[in-house]
């Protein structure tokens, strides 16, 4: 596979979704939650989505359930509380592994074109996560792994991986990394 948009995934109803259907935008992939901590970016993902998909950028959300089993639930109970409580409009697709022997093709593509950089050190998150990773595994930080919910990929028109944000980053610097590729 030479780009994102040579990956076929599964929409929440289990329908599949060639990516190349979003060739030519600029996406941002997101693992989320639903009972997490950083849930509340979907306050935040939404607003770039308003503010930037008529410039050709969505944001391709796949709920994930290996980080504290914090998205519980079917695919459509996470879509509708995603709906109902955060208003968001980004497509959403069917919960998936970003980690480990079940992790979806497309994650291990895009973990093997941006590895694990590190955590912002300025969030007050930062520590708790660190402490719970080390725990966990020693040499996390070696690791390309998916740390936890709402790590974002940046793409490219092109299907090019362009950088990878941890949820700790900020959001206004996720939108300049954007506003770049628009």
């Amino acid at each position: 596979m030479n780009t994102v948009f040579d990956f076929t995934v599964k929409d929440r109803k289990n329908k599949e979704v060639p990516l190349k259907n979003y060739k030519g935008m600029v996406l941002l992939i997101v693992n989320t939650a639903t009972q997490c901590g950083f849930t509340p970016q979907y306050t935040e993902l939404e607003k770039l989505y308003e503010k930037y998909h008529n410039q050709e950028f969505t944001i391709l959300d796949f709920p994930c359930n290996q980080f504290g089993q914090q998205a519980p639930g079917t695919n459509d109970e996470i879509h509708e509380f995603c709906k109902l409580n955060y208003n968001t409009e980004f497509p959403r697709f069917k919960k998936i592994d970003v980690n480990g022997p079940k992790q979806i093709e497309l994650y291990k593509y895009l973990k093997e074109h941006k590895g694990f950089e590190g955590f912002d050190p300025e969030h007050k998150t930062t520590p708790i996560l660190e402490e719970i990773l080390s725990k966990a595994d020693p040499n996390y930080k070696n690791s390309p792994d998916i740390k936890w919910n709402f790590t974002k990929f940046l793409v490219d028109r092109n299907g090019l991986v362009v950088k990878r944000f941890e949820p700790t980053e900020k959001m206004e610097n996720i939108e300049a990394e954007i506003q770049k590729l628009l």
